[in-house]
C-alpha cells in the first residue's frame, strides 16, 4: 500500500503541471492553477502515509535533528509522507509561478521549461524563476 501511495501522490499532481505546461492558455487552466484546493487529495495521500508513523514523524519535527530525520525517512511511509509533502508543496509553488508568469506577460515557451524544472528540482527552479521575475520587474520599472 505504501508504493501505491508513494506513487499516488505524484499521479495526483501531474495533471495540473500537464495543464501548466501543455496548455497554458486553455482559460480552465489558470482556473485551476488559482486553486489551492488542487494539493487536498495529495494531503490525504500524506495523511495516510504519516499516520502510521506518527510517533516517529512528531519527534522528527518537534525539535528537528538529523537523526530523527535519518529515522523517520528510513521507514517506507515516513520516506512516502514527506515525498507527498514535497508533492503538494511544489505544486503550489508552481501554480504560483504559473500565475506570477502570466500576470507578468511571460511567454508560456519561457515558462514551461520553468515549471518542469520545478518539477524536477523545485528549490532551483524557483530561483531561477525569482531571478527573471526581479529582472522583468526591473526592466518595466526602468521603462
Amino acid at each position: 500500500m505504501t508504493v501505491f501511495l508513494f506513487e499516488l501522490s505524484f499521479f495526483l499532481a501531474a495533471p495540473v503541471w500537464l495543464l501548466m505546461i501543455l496548455a497554458p492558455n486553455w482559460s480552465w487552466t489558470s482556473r485551476v492553477a488559482a486553486s489551492p484546493l488542487t494539493v487536498v487529495p495529495i494531503l490525504l495521500v500524506y495523511l495516510g502515509l504519516a499516520a502510521p508513523v506518527l510517533p516517529e514523524l512528531w519527534t522528527a519535527v518537534r525539535e528537528p535533528d538529523l537523526d530523527a530525520f535519518r529515522d523517520l525517512t528510513a521507514l517506507a511511509d515516513g520516506a512516502g509522507a514527506i515525498w507527498a509533502q514535497v508533492i503538494a508543496w511544489d505544486l503550489l509553488i508552481g501554480q504560483w509561478m504559473f500565475l506570477e508568469s502570466r500576470r507578468l506577460g511571460l511567454h508560456p515557451l519561457l515558462t514551461g521549461p520553468l515549471l518542469v524544472l520545478t518539477i524536477l528540482l523545485s528549490p532551483v527552479g524557483l530561483l531561477v524563476f525569482l531571478t527573471l521575475r526581479w529582472a522583468k520587474s526591473r526592466s518595466a520599472a526602468d521603462a
